[in-house]
């Protein structure tokens, strides 16, 4: 019988779990709330009866478990140490352990971007490059790191924050307590903020009739929609958060060179949108070397990423990142 292994997701909403293959085959999937006001111990309880679950339908147990975590993780000891957006912040946690006694396999957790970014190198678009560029645009901005085919997480598994890079000096207070960071300036409730201003001084007509005119109703998607329509100011609100992820990505194509930067999380969904001034930005910001052998590619994973990152995390497990 094909060996499984299982990969969760854990959000502040919800679980998704998956059961897979050691080449990224889904056999089964599922998701339950994650109901993180109960305490982590009832959230522990939720993963271990959704892995049953998975089991119970494929009719086989994993041999491994991964768990993408939000927020500080101990890799080494499968402890969580710091978890912002969840109640209590999950510190010192024993993970590993307690799901480990429960489900009679190993478990490894990691920070939930730098499993995406996992996900991405073993089963998207880095399978075949050495040195690749992470970043997850969504709520918050998130990033990670493969260096020589190897997942780079520092002394705190906190490195590839590529997010938190000074992108203004004096730009806007990012929730991290730094001002100017890239995540305060691109993510989805920027792209989202820019987008009400423009709207509320009569410079994006589309937008304000695809909303009725309705602030609360304002999001990528919908300014999205509206700059498909030509809404100028709906252009601008994306351009200038993509102007601004292209200055980032080149601040890493400077240092790093990387073959490959990746767009992962629900914002990258707007394609072409982010994906062509990005690469334009690079190419104009970048002048120590030509750029033009990296690629800027948006994610192979899309929404499976983060599962599918926690399949290779336990198929390998931490000690082999």
């Amino acid at each position: 019988m094909t060996k499984l292994y299982a990969g969760i997701d854990l959000g502040g909403t919800t679980i998704g779990g998956v059961l897979a293959d050691d080449q990224g085959n889904i056999v089964q999937e599922a998701s339950i709330d994650t109901q993180s006001h109960a305490g982590p111990p009832a959230v522990l309880e939720r993963i271990v009866g959704l892995i049953e679950q998975l089991t119970a339908a494929a009719g086989t147990r994993p041999q491994a478990v991964g768990i993408g975590c939000p927020g500080l993780v101990d890799v080494a000891r499968g402890v969580t140490r710091f978890f912002p957006n969840l109640p209590t912040q999950w510190r010192d946690v024993p993970v590993a352990e307690v799901l480990g006694r429960n489900l009679g396999c190993p478990v490894s957790l990691l920070n939930d971007v730098r499993t995406a970014t996992l996900g991405e190198l073993v089963f998207g678009h880095g399978r075949n490059v050495q040195t690749m560029a992470f970043f997850s645009l969504g709520t918050g901005i998130g990033g990670g790191l493969v260096i020589d085919g190897k997942l780079r997480l520092g002394p705190l598994g906190a490195a590839g924050e590529l997010g938190h890079q000074t992108i203004v000096p004096d730009g806007p207070l990012c929730g991290c307590g730094n001002r100017g960071c890239l995540e305060a300036l691109a993510s989805g409730p920027a792209i989202a903020a820019e987008g009400v201003r423009l709207m509320l001084a009569g410079q994006a007509p589309q937008l304000f009739e695809i909303v009725a005119g309705n602030a609360a109703l304002v999001t990528p998607r919908t300014i999205a929609e509206a700059a498909a329509a030509g809404d100028p100011g709906a252009r601008e609100a994306i351009g200038r958060a993509a102007e601004y992820l292209g200055i980032g990505a080149a601040n890493v194509v400077t240092c790093l060179h990387p073959q490959l930067i990746v767009l992962g999380g629900g914002i990258a969904e707007l394609g072409d949108l982010l994906l062509v001034p990005v690469r334009r930005v690079i190419s104009q910001r970048v002048g120590m070397f030509p750029p033009d052998d990296v690629r800027v590619e948006r994610s192979l994973l899309g929404s499976a990423a983060g599962s599918l990152g926690a399949v290779a995390l336990a198929i390998r497990g931490h000690q082999n990142l």
